[in-house]
């Protein structure tokens, strides 16, 4: 099984802990993960702003940059979302304008190979206990695109849930969105801020220690939030928790 790591631009600048847990983890599970170097954007900010045709050069890049791969993870729903769901639209647009030339096949080649990390855990590898250990109270935030557009359901609870001491909390308004929302949030700053704010006063309100996702784009977002209140909640990439083990803690 040849498998690609998608880490996307977020991890890559910021995140970059994210990216290591991934790895971290699939190679404890037997997985050998390799990292293609050419890929950067996938486009989607320049597609969810309106620039439509400045996303299918990016498009190609990235089917390019993972051809041959069995598998393409990424810790990010949004980004597979704009893969699984927008790909296909993008290449179908652009080929009735003219400007196809092979986007559809590349797309077509591309979608059913990427996987967010809990659907490749639980779908393809059928495991949700991954031998991980983290001895705090939890609570998780499902972000939108894997709710709503990916349907991840309940795999990420499921691989917490499975996680050696570790509490996991109900979080309520769980599918609330958190206010990012990508451009949403530079757009719509106050509707964001207030949509943030009632999300973290729920996590608060939970006792949890750690506020965990599965999209750092939207624990940014909340991370900010919490620190702007001076609040001691702290956020996690679901990705860094299952990577913890007894012998290798988080630190």
């Amino acid at each position: 099984m040849r498998v690609a790591l998608f880490v996307t631009c977020v991890n890559d600048a910021l995140y970059p802990r994210t990216g290591i847990a991934v790895v971290r983890l699939l190679e404890r599970l037997g997985v050998d993960v390799d990292f293609p170097a050419a890929q950067t954007c996938c486009g989607q900010p320049q597609y969810n702003t309106g620039y439509r045709r400045e996303a299918e050069p990016l498009l190609r890049r990235t089917a390019e940059a993972f051809a041959g791969y069995d598998h393409v993870v990424t810790p990010s729903g949004s980004c597979a979302a704009m893969v699984r769901a927008h790909y296909p639209r993008i290449a179908r647009q652009a080929a009735l304008e003219g400007r196809g030339s092979g986007l559809e096949r590349l797309a077509e080649e591309l979608v059913p190979r990427v996987y967010e990390l809990t659907e490749f855990l639980v779908d393809v590898l059928g495991v949700t206990d991954v031998g991980a250990y983290f001895p705090h109270t939890v609570t998780y935030h499902p972000s939108c695109h894997g709710l709503r557009t990916l349907g991840l359901g309940e795999r990420p609870r499921r691989l917490l849930a499975a996680v050696k001491g570790l509490d996991l909390l109900e979080l309520p308004g769980a599918e609330e969105c958190c206010g990012f929302g990508g451009t949403f949030a530079v757009k719509n700053p106050d509707v964001s801020a207030a949509m943030g704010a009632d999300k973290t006063a729920a996590a608060l309100a939970t006792g949890a220690e750690v506020l965990c996702g599965a999209d750092n784009s939207c624990l940014a977002h909340l991370d900010g939030t919490l620190r702007h209140a001076g609040a001691p909640l702290r956020t996690l990439h679901l990705a860094e928790i299952l990577a913890s083990t007894e012998e290798d803690p988080l630190p």
